[in-house]
């Protein structure tokens, strides 16, 4: 139940709370919907050009990197993006390549930027999904707004959140493995650290010296090292593309690597998972991985 499934199924409509709360939310399964976000503004009305015109010269909070994966591995380093103040008109430039530059911009604060940052699209939106508020008896804990280069590349991981991703325009391209998965995933620790622009434009690797190590994944699944990680050929990846218009319900602690399409825009809401026996299978499963690679 908690990832025996060879595709991420489709819904043609957005299912009622107890159909999803039983069908998908608690056997732990993704899937992607239609027709659940057909009537937002949004959809018509979200163009480089019009939300150049909504935000302007705003400032906001980018991404950036020299190679496209913000929290990731690299150089034996946990490495976090530099988050750069910039205003919004100038990385649409960057977007719309009016601008070049070397490295790669991404919008992806995750703590609720779109309501934080932008809060002149909500109203193109929804401040909640309403079948998945009264499904889990809660309002969302975030709702984040992305858009960025194609070049800009989600690192695998997992969420502790009950995820519904919503494509504005362009693809999303995911690759999913199911909890299941993890005693094949490799998990590492590592000094965290940050990128900095020195003064010649060249970036440097800054270690978060006062900072614990952070348990992150070092395998890229899409070509995979097998030689240095010979259990992750045993595992069963999912590959899915969520286009404009459609959701994908990524349920928690999926894992989860992700690309997308030249300035794709989306918007995600995170609901906080329940911690119940889908988080202690998960935990005992990690526990035994653990222990079995100790032995």
């Amino acid at each position: 139940e908690l990832g025996c499934t060879d595709s991420v199924p489709y819904l043609d409509r957005p299912p009622s709370p107890l159909e999803f709360y039983r069908e998908w939310v608690s056997p732990n399964k993704p899937c992607i919907i239609r027709n659940a976000i057909g009537h937002w503004p949004a959809l018509q009305k979200w163009t480089l050009a019009y939300l150049r015109e909504v935000v302007g010269p705003k400032v906001v909070s980018v991404a950036v990197t020299p190679n496209g994966y913000a929290d990731a591995v690299f150089q034996d380093r946990f490495v976090m993006p530099e988050e750069r103040q910039m205003p919004f008109m100038d990385f649409l430039d960057i977007v719309e390549k009016r601008v070049s530059s070397p490295n790669v911009f991404y919008v992806q604060k995750q703590c609720s930027n779109l309501t934080e940052e932008f809060p002149e699209l909500v109203c193109d939106v929804q401040p909640d999904i309403p079948w998945m508020s009264e499904a889990l008896g809660k309002k969302p804990d975030a709702v984040n707004f992305w858009l960025g280069e194609s070049a800009a590349v989600t690192s695998l991981h997992k969420d502790h959140y009950e995820n519904l991703y919503c494509v504005i325009s362009g693809e999303k391209y995911f690759l999913l493995h199911p909890p299941s998965d993890r005693p094949f995933i490799p998990y590492e620790l590592y000094q965290p650290a940050t990128y900095r622009v020195s003064e010649d434009g060249s970036f440097e690797i800054v270690d978060e010296k006062t900072a614990d190590k952070v348990p992150w994944i070092p395998l890229d699944p899409l070509n995979p090292n097998l030689e240095r990680y010979p259990e992750y050929a045993q595992a069963k990846p999912l590959q899915c593309t969520v286009k404009a218009g459609e959701m994908l319900y990524l349920p928690s602690l999926w894992f989860h690597h992700v690309q997308q399409s030249h300035g794709c825009i989306a918007v995600n809401y995170w609901y906080d998972m329940e911690y119940d026996l889908k988080y202690s299978y998960y935990q005992l499963l990690d526990c035994l991985t653990k222990a079995v690679k100790v032995l």
